[in-house]
């Protein structure tokens, strides 16, 4: 018998591993917490896209069983294999059975290139430290395929489903950087297409522009309006195992156009990474929830923060200020006076999307609008909130993140937490003053 609340957190992801975290700061020894997660280590996803271009691996891990023990939380290594919200218990995939008080579904979102005919066949797909990886060994191969002086082409794809292309946008523009650097970049052609009808849809007028100055000044060809319908493999149909190299492949369009490729590069469509029958979910999945708590609709006490939930923009820091929202709450409800002022979710997100000769920094403040064709927009109210700038500079604050996230998660304590988040925050907060400016319509 449990003498103390117990929270369970499925999912070592950001959602997972903040919330847990967060709840130990606020309650101490008040709460037993416990994490089940399906892997060794976190894996710090955003920095991955180094990978192709040589970066280190290692440096995104972090193992859990290190974190969990220094916050004293109980780790298992398991999946979710069914929700008993009756019960007020969890099965997993080998049959032990866990009791919850509060239970924090945190499990993230999949990938389903098989919505798209040919996609998974045809196309490098990025999702994990692997895929980013094969990516690498491909353009090491397109770099010895330019040894002829033929022209290749490489295509970016973002697909109707996706919730979150900005990793896309970052590798088109570092592979730019990086074939000017090995004097490549005339025999390669670039395209960009995307089904959406802005660049980055979600992030407003003042990204978009940005993209689409990077582009036109990098000679990168963009097209917006392009929701792919099937991919075709050529000659010797290159699929996945020859590097998603279909020679002569090629990409049909809903209006009618096609675009042919040497390699295709893709962010598959998004669906939930596990299964909640009897749970609310949307139609790919994901979990509804309350806006501000993150809880799930018509429970008491179950929670889905992060990339698992319904909120139409999947993206780290989002899951960062769910997860803070989510550990409030819990908090707030077993002792009042742990977290007397709990804060809610307000959808602000924060990024710096990498060029490997630059960086954009944008701070963009979102409000949902029940449209499925833009299911979020700018905050009209936003004022001097929404920011965008690009500096060499910036490359320095992605940096920045890339060593402070880990080094956090690593000694157990949230993103938002003690005096390293207050010292980042401040850089950030000085950087923005200086580097970017408001956005005005």
């Amino acid at each position: 018998m449990h003498t103390r609340p117990r929270v369970v957190i499925v999912g070592g992801g950001f959602a997972g591993l903040e919330t847990a975290f967060t709840l130990r700061s606020h309650l101490g020894k008040r709460v037993d917490l416990l994490l089940i997660a399906d892997q060794h280590d976190f894996v710090f996803k955003p920095n991955s896209i180094y990978l192709p271009f040589g970066g280190d691996e290692e440096k995104i891990h972090v193992p859990l069983t290190e974190a969990a023990t220094r916050r004293d939380i109980d780790l298992i290594r398991g999946s979710l294999a069914r929700v008993d919200t009756g019960g007020h218990r969890i099965e997993l995939d080998d049959g032990t059975l866990e009791h919850y008080d509060f239970l924090v579904l945190a499990t993230g979102a999949a990938m389903r290139p098989e919505e798209i005919p040919g996609l998974a066949a045809h196309a490098r797909t990025i999702w994990n430290p692997g895929q980013m990886h094969e990516l690498g060994a491909d353009l090491e191969r397109l770099r010895a395929d330019t040894a002829d002086g033929k022209v290749k082409h490489v295509l970016f794809l973002v697909p109707p489903g996706n919730k979150c292309a900005g990793p896309l946008y970052e590798i088109v523009f570092m592979l730019d950087t990086w074939l000017r650097r090995h004097h490549l970049r005339d025999l390669v052609c670039l395209t960009f297409t995307t089904f959406e009808s802005n660049f980055i849809q979600a992030f407003g007028p003042g990204v978009h522009k940005v993209v689409t100055e990077e582009f036109a000044d990098r000679g990168i060809n963009g097209y917006t309006h392009h929701a792919v319908t099937r991919v075709e493999g050529g000659r010797g149909e290159g699929g996945r195992g020859e590097g998603g190299r279909g020679e002569g492949g090629r990409v049909e369009y809903a209006n009618g156009t096609c675009h042919t490729f040497d390699l295709l590069v893709a962010f598959p469509p998004y669906v939930a990474a596990v299964d909640y029958p009897g749970l609310p979910t949307d139609d790919r999945g994901f979990l509804l929830t309350e806006p501000e708590t993150r809880r799930v609709k018509g429970t008491d006490n179950v929670y889905a923060p992060g990339d698992a939930g319904d909120f139409p923009v999947k993206q780290a820091f989002l899951a960062f200020l769910q997860a803070d929202a989510v550990a409030d709450d819990i908090a707030a409800r077993i002792d009042p006076d742990a977290v007397p002022h709990p804060r809610r979710f307000a959808p602000m997100s924060m990024c710096v999307m990498e060029m490997l000769d630059k960086a954009t920094f944008a701070q963009v403040p979102l409000q949902t609008t029940g449209d499925p064709a833009a299911p979020v927009r700018v905050d009209p109210d936003a004022g001097d909130d929404y920011l965008v700038g690009v500096s060499p500079l910036w490359r320095l604050g992605k940096k920045a993140l890339g060593y402070y996230l880990p080094h956090q998660f690593g000694a157990g304590r949230p993103f938002h937490g003690g005096l390293p988040w207050h010292t980042m925050e401040l850089g950030l907060k000085g950087m923005a003053k200086t580097l970017a400016a408001p956005v005005r319509d």
